[in-house]
């Protein structure tokens, strides 16, 4: 009974949000269709935040009341629903699991984080950069995965807790997915709408995430002193052995150097990928969005065997889904005029100020990411920002306010990110450990905010942002 009453609860909640969204539309002056799309796009998202496991069925059916309405036709819809992510992260998913077949990750743990002379404040360290270097080369959610696998093994072997680790893993997962362009979707997003390259995300970003990284350090070993101070007793009590590298010592064999190869050739293409495409007369990030669909062609070709196992399997079609239909609806927010709307209203807000800018986006983004997906939540402002772009090209800079915002608020919840889940997910299902929202949320919101801030002052004082 219980139950049903949350379930009918949501159901109302949904009904007079929406209801309340229409009308705040209407009464700001919206017409007709503007009114329509902004209480379809919040049923949307209103209905993935209460009924999460339906995500993809609100997002269907969203989608399709803006087609049955006329607000806009399937060419539009195809147009806005950023096909070249969809993919880019298609190609990718394929790739990662070619590779996790191969135990190419397990055995790049094992040559990342071999640490002589072992002792708790090294081992932090090991962790906090191993977890945010993975989710710069591959994702954070393929990153994290392994990353936990380590610290179960880990905490087994020293009969430790692991959730200060797999805590700060994740932390770090997510500061660090902000540094390259394949570390987050939403990377990739901004990346494409923006016109954003490789090169842009690792002179830009990557020195930011690395110096937010440092600067968490001393927070971090000072949360979780007690837990360091028992690994440096079982340390002495156990020895140390060389354990990290015996944990994880997997041989690289022939696929696997094969493997290596395939993905170093990837990264390589995808460093690059600006270079390429000035040199073959190509559009600004065709190298860049079309870089996994090659490698992905190549490793079905090489394992035809198994293709059919990774197009099916290894492919988050669920996610992808909901990111499509997502992303045609932002779309159509561009196209009926409501972004523009807001963009005028948050430029007369600022007085025009740059600074006030990036704050509201940074500080808000970060906010709603620790509350809703943080793809959802870049999604909603992308049609906001390329609006004010274009009211000064100045207001550039507030891409990177997105990024930032979007990342590293997501280690304000609980439920902030994608990694938080998963390692959430892992805890409960394998230890039987439960974090309650409040236990986490005073961890994450000094972990949080401290990042924040500190990006917040490198994108007001930094002149490259400028």
């Amino acid at each position: 009974m219980a139950k049903r009453d949350k379930f009918l609860f949501k159901i109302v909640m949904l009904v007079l949000l929406a209801s309340t969204v229409a009308t705040v539309g209407a009464n700001i002056g919206f017409n007709t269709k503007q009114v329509t799309t902004l209480t379809v796009f919040s049923l949307s998202i209103l209905g993935a935040l209460f009924f999460w496991e339906f995500r993809v069925s609100f997002a269907f059916f969203g989608s399709s009341m803006l087609l049955m309405m006329r607000i806009i036709t399937f060419e539009e819809f195809i147009a806005f629903s950023s096909m070249e992510v969809i993919l880019f992260l298609i190609g990718m998913m394929v790739l990662m699991g070619f590779l996790k077949e191969l135990g190419f990750f397990s055995w790049l743990l094992s040559r990342t984080i071999v640490i002589p002379n072992l002792t708790a404040k090294k081992f932090m360290i090991g962790l906090v950069f191993t977890s945010a270097l993975l989710a710069c080369m591959l994702d954070e959610v393929t990153s994290i995965m392994f990353m936990i696998m380590l610290i179960f093994e880990f905490s087994d072997y020293y009969e430790l807790d692991p959730v200060p680790f797999i805590i700060a893993s994740v932390f770090a997962t997510n500061i660090g997915s902000a540094g390259t362009v394949i570390g987050n979707p939403i990377g990739l997003l901004i990346a494409a709408k923006a016109s954003l390259t490789f090169e842009n995300f690792m002179t830009h970003a990557f020195p930011i995430m690395v110096l937010t990284l440092l600067m968490m350090l001393g927070p971090l070993m000072l949360i979780f002193r007690k837990s360091l101070r028992e690994l440096d007793e079982r340390i002495k009590e156990f020895g140390s052995n060389e354990f990290l590298v015996k944990l994880l010592n997997v041989p690289a064999e022939k696929n696997l150097k094969i493997g290596f190869i395939i993905c170093g050739a990837t990264l390589a293409l995808l460093a690059s990928h600006h270079r390429l495409e000035m040199l073959l007369g190509l559009e600004p990030n065709t190298m860049l969005l079309i870089t996994p669909l090659i490698s992905a062609s190549v490793v079905m070709m090489w394992r035809r065997h198994k293709a059919r196992a990774y197009v099916e399997k290894d492919v988050e079609w669920w996610t992808l889904l909901f990111f499509l239909f997502l992303f045609a609806q932002s779309g159509t927010l561009t196209h009926v005029g409501i972004a523009s709307f807001f963009a005028d209203k948050l430029e007369v807000l600022s007085e025009g100020s740059v600074n006030m800018l990036v704050s509201i986006v940074l500080f808000g983004g970060a906010f709603i990411s620790s509350v809703l997906d943080n793809v959802v939540v870049v999604a909603g402002f992308i049609p906001i920002i390329k609006s004010l772009i274009a009211i000064n090209p100045i207001y550039q800079i507030l891409w990177w306010a997105l990024l930032f915002g979007a990342c590293f608020g997501g280690n304000l919840t609980i439920i902030g990110s994608t990694a938080n889940l998963i390692a959430i997910g892992q805890l409960e299902k394998t230890r039987n450990i439960t974090i309650s929202f409040w236990q986490w949320f005073r961890i994450g919101f000094i972990v949080g905010t401290l990042s924040l801030a500190f990006s917040w002052l490198m994108l007001l004082l930094l002149p490259h942002f400028k």
